[in-house]
């Protein structure tokens, strides 16, 4: 792929430019100049959202000349955006960050950091990509018993400092864990995953995709903390899914990717980064600068209701939308790309929409559940760990991160808030149906009081329960709970930023990114990519496949999108064509002892 921005914003603005000049010549006495004509306008886009997916699509049409407007209901980003809570900043200070969930951009994603590096960020020689730093090491937090920490190794890392105590804690875990995970079990584990690796795309699309990872592994046979962590532990901090109900093929092929990015093998960097910033400052507000200066406009508060379909033509006619002061208005663009999260794109398509289109009908199939963020403030470091934490015991399956201490730039009590917080602590709430420890209810169940001092007892019981005293009530500052969680203590609480789920069969109902009509296209992260799970990953490839089917739809002579697939190790490929042949004639994989 061309990486010059130059040559990709330039060529089909030149090319449009260099057809558009007409020489007009005259019959009789003398040569007459050759007049220009004007260059015919560049086609528009309607980018209809303005997440993940969105962004990369006005990006990689803006960079290919093409006019682009982006129309966003609430704010730029979606859910991988920060924010700020409201009313907390004094002084010069900024307000205090928060987000609806930390991110995560493992070594895994290709696309989306190779976007990252094209977006300029100064003193950065490789933009916002430079921004990515990766922490030292990560836990499963349990409950009654030791953490087990486990140090994340890559070329230059420097390990966690660790005082004797916590050496003595992180072996004593060690072992405790070898122990309590029987050597039988632990050998069936590595089987299991074996026969994945060995397994044909055939068996991975079908029998895989209908075997829900918890069957896959017979969890329900073994150990309690086979369950927890391996069945349970890695799906939550690796996949951010429920292993009880996640197709095989969804699980197993993310955890494939991260085994060979363990081994430095297909990665674009560490097994775990994260932003050295609030999302925004590192990321989000360059990227809409460097697309304003692209050209690109930005349409803020606009709420999408219906793609209306001209069934005479086969084609999208116009968007009807309502501008910020609720008015509808009608949006028409030479092609749209439809970029909104599945739960609010399938509302705008009406039945004559969806019968031009199966694949839009299929996509009611697809379910979104609730994981949500929830971030603490502290007026005290806490010596937790330097990285993610998975909370394997708690109720509510929590998953959590510092924020400050990865933050290397900034003085958090200088820089945000009223100068008395040091720190957030950013968790995730990935379980919103079960009851909690504090209240016997469920998240859905509680007001956002009672979610916040549930959860925080949560963390208590996963941190403080081996001797010592990590998280204290008296450092506490305050706390944020997502907004787009409504409604919670009431019979019908609403959550606007609902997760893609990933149950068996779901591969099947993600649809492509082009469309039946012609000048629709879909990007979001439930479109089909190889990247099978709701990540900003598959947002931004599915944005990609969204670009290069308009590109060939419209015969563009402009250098197509690179999408670059997960790795797949070389040297498995003739045991998987093995594999084929034996799914063929009905047999199990080689390695499948059941």
């Amino acid at each position: 792929m061309d990486r010059t921005g130059s040559s990709r914003r330039t060529f089909v603005a030149g090319a449009a430019a260099t057809t558009g000049a007409v020489a007009v010549g005259t019959v009789g006495l003398g040569a007459v100049p050759a007049v220009a004509a004007e260059p015919a306008a560049a086609p528009s886009v309607a980018v209809l959202g303005g997440g993940v997916a969105g962004l990369t699509a006005a990006h990689e049409l803006a960079e290919r000349g093409f006019r682009v407007t982006v129309y966003e209901r609430r704010a730029l980003g979606g859910k991988a955006r920060s924010m700020d809570v409201p009313d907390s900043a004094r002084g010069s200070r900024r307000p205090l960050p928060a987000e609806h969930g930390f991110r995560f951009i493992p070594g895994i994603y290709h696309n989306l950091p190779d976007t990252m590096r094209r977006i300029p960020f100064p003193g950065n020689a490789n933009g916002v990509w430079d921004n990515l730093v990766a922490p030292a090491e990560m836990s499963f937090a349990r409950t009654g018993r030791e953490d087990l920490r486990i140090p994340l190794p890559w070329p230059g890392h420097r390990p966690a400092e660790l005082t004797l105590d916590e050496i003595r804690r992180a072996l004593t875990a060690l072992l405790d864990t070898a122990r309590s995970i029987p050597l039988h079990e632990a050998a069936y584990f590595v089987d299991r995953f074996l026969v994945f690796l060995t397994s044909c795309d055939e068996r991975r699309d079908d029998t895989w995709e209908r075997t829900p990872w918890w069957e896959f592994l017979r969890a329900d046979r073994m150990s309690y903390d086979y369950q927890r962590i391996l069945a349970v532990g890695l799906t939550r901090n690796i996949v951010a899914t429920k292993a009880e109900e996640a197709s095989t093929r969804t699980v197993a092929t993310l955890l494939e990717a991260f085994a060979f990015n363990a081994l430095g093998r297909g990665a674009d960097g560490p097994l775990d980064r994260i932003l050295n910033l609030p999302t925004n400052e590192a990321w989000i507000d360059p990227w809409a600068a460097h697309l304003t200066g692209l050209g690109v406009e930005f349409r803020i508060g606009w709420t999408v209701r219906e793609l209306a379909y001209d069934s005479a033509s086969g084609r999208i006619g116009a968007v009807v939308a309502e501008d910020p002061q609720g008015v509808r208005r009608t949006v028409t663009a030479d092609h749209y790309v439809s970029a909104m999260p599945v739960e609010h794109a399938r509302r705008t398509w009406g039945a004559a929409l969806r019968a031009a289109d199966p694949q839009l009908a299929r996509c009611d199939r697809l379910e979104t559940d609730w994981m949500t963020g929830i971030q603490f403030y502290l007026t005290e470091h806490a010596p937790l760990l330097a990285g993610h934490a998975n909370c394997i015991d708690s109720p509510w399956s929590l998953t959590a991160i510092q924020q400050a201490r990865h933050w290397p730039s900034r003085d958090f009590s200088a820089d945000y808030g009223d100068g008395a917080a040091v720190d957030c602590l950013s968790v995730d709430i990935s379980e919103w149906d079960r009851p909690g420890i504090l209240y016997g209810k469920t998240a859905k169940q509680c007001t956002r009081t009672e979610v916040a001092r549930e959860v925080w007892a949560q963390l208590k019981a996963a941190f403080n329960d081996t001797g010592r005293t990590v998280l204290k009530d008296s450092a506490l500052h305050s706390w944020f709970l997502d907004p787009g969680v409504d409604g919670l203590g009431t019979p019908n609480p609403t959550n606007e930023d609902q997760l893609l789920v990933h149950p068996v069969g779901t591969f099947h109902n993600r649809p492509k990114a082009a469309t039946r009509i012609p000048n629709l296209f879909l990007a979001g992260d439930y479109v089909a990519v190889d990247i099978d799970l709701a990540t900003m990953e598959g947002a931004n490839a599915s944005a990609r496949q969204a670009v290069n089917a308009l590109l060939d739809r419209t015969d563009s002579p402009a250098a197509r999108c690179t999408v670059q697939p997960l790795f797949r190790a070389p040297e498995l490929e003739g045991l998987k064509r093995h594999d084929r042949l034996r799914y063929r004639l009905g047999l199990r994989n080689a390695l499948d002892v059941g």
